[in-house]
């Protein structure tokens, strides 16, 4: 076995399982501490126009994901490759919240190869509904318009796929 002052490669695997554990309890723990109070659990009634110029209306019968992000948020520019892959799959909406004009966004989402619906909440006004103070923060919603997920800061493609599984 390789020994390195003391370490072998065993030792060095079994404490990045355990970082990594706890790194991931700590996560869960803190998306949930932050996460928005909401006044109820219910999806309200979304019926908005996209930067697409499409007007995006809720379709029964299907799950969907809510994904509150912004232009100038580091960790939503990680996070929004996972959002592109699950949109392919899923009902998904986007907020673009406070992150400029129409066309400002446009070259962000073209910038970064993007393609998801989008709404621009150039004043905050949907963010403020859902009490949305950190970005990203995602809901996933049941096809009966139940909340059954909500997540604060930076999800994976597989834990979001792991929930749309869940509420199947």
């Amino acid at each position: 076995m390789i020994k390195i002052n003391n370490w072998n490669i065993r030792s060095i695997v079994k404490e990045i399982v355990i970082a990594l554990v706890l790194l991931f309890v700590l996560s869960n723990i803190m998306s949930y501490i932050r996460k928005p109070e909401l006044s109820s659990t219910q999806l309200p009634h979304i019926e908005a126009k996209l930067l697409d110029g499409t007007t995006f209306k809720m379709q029964e019968g299907k799950p969907l994901l809510i994904y509150f992000w912004a232009e100038w948020c580091p960790t939503c520019k990680l996070q929004s490759s996972n959002i592109e892959f699950v949109s392919k799959d899923y009902n998904v909406l986007t907020i673009a919240v406070n992150s400029g004009s129409d066309e400002q966004i446009k070259a962000y989402m073209k910038e970064h190869e993007l393609s998801f619906k989008v709404i621009n909440d150039k004043e905050g006004t949907w963010a403020k509904q859902f009490n949305i103070e950190v970005y990203p923060t995602t809901f996933i919603y049941t096809a009966k318009g139940k909340l059954k997920f909500t997540d604060v800061g930076y999800t994976t493609t597989a834990g979001l796929l792991a929930r749309f599984e869940w509420i199947k």
